[in-house]
């Protein structure tokens, strides 16, 4: 789901989308087109980091002139992982040379780009006698060489940018706001009880995601003020108003003075 997060408005659903079980990274393209076809399309999108990749950023930065704002995944490295190791980030990529600096300082070679129609990551390879003898190894790589896969120039600077971002306390503020995705995700999923499909097919279910995302657009606007600002609430009735001196619950059917 996508939903406005602007100041001082109510945040009304503008995207649902049903799909099987998947990476959760491949939904961005598809909500960024229906997002498009309804000129909804938003400047600047928070999303998930489970959604994040470097190169569906640059994708949307590109096709949709859609910011991405979310947080990349770290080094998977198991050295990395554990502590103490080395990840990408320690190694010194020169892309006008084409080689990569080791943190001991030996230099790579056989700097090769993936083989496909629009390259995004490159490969380079130490050389195995050199890591061999090297006194780091432990904390580099298990096997007898150490091999490097990172992005390509532009997604290898937008990588770095955005992991830098996410340092910066500005940056957390403006992502802070994301925060109330997972209040409407709650209302849909248990609110609405949309973990439960009433359809069979996924089509079928489709539909009771949409419409189940209209009733909350409808419950929410229905709680803004008109903008001439002449309506006023019903005042209370009598039931309720003997009601309310007594302490006791008004009926969920009883009019709510509205």
């Amino acid at each position: 789901m996508t939903e406005t997060c602007d100041d001082k408005r109510i945040n009304v659903i503008t995207d649902v989308a049903t799909a099987v079980s998947s990476a959760d990274s491949q939904a961005l393209p598809g909500n960024h087109a229906r997002l498009r076809r309804l000129r909804l399309l938003p400047d600047r999108h928070l999303i998930d980091g489970s959604h994040t990749s470097v190169a569906g950023m640059d994708a949307a930065a590109r096709l949709h002139r859609v910011t991405p704002i979310g947080p990349l995944p770290p080094s998977t490295t198991p050295q990395h992982r554990a502590g103490g190791g080395f990840g990408r980030e320690n190694f010194i990529i020169d892309f006008d040379q084409r080689e990569v600096t080791c943190p001991d300082g030996q230099v790579s070679g056989n700097w090769q780009d993936l083989p496909v129609a629009e390259p995004t990551k490159v490969t380079v390879r130490f050389d195995a006698r050199r890591c061999g003898r090297c006194p780091e190894r432990a904390k580099c790589t298990p096997g007898p060489f150490r091999s490097l896969c990172f992005p390509t120039r532009r997604l290898h600077e937008l990588q770095t940018r955005n992991r830098a971002d996410q340092h910066d306390a500005d940056w957390r503020r403006l992502y802070g706001r994301r925060s109330g995705a997972e209040g409407t995700i709650e209302e849909f999923a248990d609110g609405h009880r949309g973990r439960r499909c009433r359809y069979r097919g996924l089509a079928k279910t489709h539909v009771q995601h949409v419409l189940t995302a209209l009733a909350i657009n409808v419950e929410r606007l229905s709680l803004q003020e008109p903008a001439d600002g002449s309506y006023r609430p019903r005042p209370p009735t009598a039931f309720q108003q003997y009601l309310d001196a007594r302490g006791l619950p008004r009926p969920l059917w009883w009019r709510q003075g509205k």
